[in-house]
């Protein structure tokens, strides 16, 4: 086993060194910073443009290589270069993926458990109640778009606080920046702004995960080994627990893993409708702002996040499967 994930590991920090340079190299030659110099009144030099670009190695007449070059140096050392407005990309990088973290840990983790959860029952109940209601209700959430179920959250949370006569969900912003008290309060109203986004990807998360786990249960329900743990007198939930739900765990952990991994940068629309400032929203001012440092950082992130994603997806599957067990 430990050769295995040696040779996988080798082969992960290839393909993300591979992916992060392509990504800084397609943003360098598509992106065009210059674009912040123009309907300027008066207008920048030339001169100036140029200084100021080289400054921050985004320089268009700068061959692309040289600046790939000086880009990579940096980020040897530990400096993802600075963003147009002069500061340090690392530094936004670092506050907006706390941000982001907040936002999507508990969503995602809670979107995991309760998709496995509810998959796992509705392969049990299979072609019953509980196996129409849950697989109809997950393609509903599905066919809906996320920005959709975010505004219907919003709007039931906009009701509930007319109908209670105070603010009892709030759902703008990560906090309320004019509350007074102390820790507590502070603890408290950040976890009531967490409440709706928190379930929008909960939601969203669950029923993805959720189909999967029902169609992986369902075709090892069937399975010989699980007639032949039953026929020698172990218990259905011992069975059912103990070997179907080990061998049907195997696909969901590697969409789970994955999902966690990108969605720093796929929360997109739940960070813009409930007001968080994290990865997501930046990595679309990034590219609308012509920010080939900041648009390379995220990159680069996002896929050493893929990495451990899938570095820790060869480990669950090779606790879950021993025939992955090789060398």
């Amino acid at each position: 086993m430990g050769k295995y994930l040696v040779r996988r590991l080798i082969n992960y920090v290839v393909l993300v060194f591979i992916a992060t340079s392509l990504a800084y190299l397609l943003a360098a030659v598509s992106l065009n910073p210059r674009e912040h110099f123009q309907g300027r009144n008066p207008p920048v030099p030339v001169t100036t443009q140029d200084r100021i670009l080289s400054a921050y190695n985004i320089n268009d007449k700068t061959p692309v290589l040289d600046r790939y070059g000086h880009w990579l140096d940096d980020l040897v050392h530990g400096n993802l270069g600075r963003d147009f407005d002069g500061g340090y990309v690392g530094a936004n990088l670092s506050r907006r993926m706390w941000v982001s973290g907040q936002l999507l840990l508990i969503g995602t983790i809670l979107g995991g458990l309760v998709g496995v959860g509810a998959g796992a029952w509705a392969a049990v109940r299979h072609k019953r109640v509980a196996d129409y209601s849950l697989t109809q209700g997950a393609f509903f959430i599905l066919s809906c778009p996320t920005f959709v179920i975010a505004i219907l959250l919003q709007v039931g949370a906009t009701r509930l606080n007319d109908a209670v006569g105070h603010r009892l969900i709030s759902f703008s912003g990560q906090s309320d920046p004019a509350l007074q008290g102390g820790f507590f309060s502070h603890l408290g109203d950040r976890l009531d702004h967490l409440i709706l986004p928190t379930i929008t990807l909960m939601l969203v998360g669950a029923a993805g995960l959720m189909l999967y786990q029902r169609a992986a249960m369902l075709d090892v329900l069937g399975s010989d080994y699980v007639r032949t743990a039953r026929a020698k007198g172990l218990r259905r939930r011992t069975a059912l627990t103990k070997h179907a739900l080990r061998t049907a765990l195997i696909p969901s952990m590697t969409i789970f893993t994955f999902s966690f991994a990108t969605i720093f940068v796929g929360a997109i629309f739940t960070e813009v409708i409930f007001g968080w400032h994290g990865m997501g929203e930046w990595f679309v001012q990034t590219i609308q702002g012509n920010d080939t440092n900041g648009v390379a950082a995220v990159t680069a992130v996002t896929a050493v996040l893929i990495l451990i994603a899938s570095f820790l997806q060869d480990i669950i599957v090779a606790l879950l499967d021993p025939r992955v067990r090789v060398g």
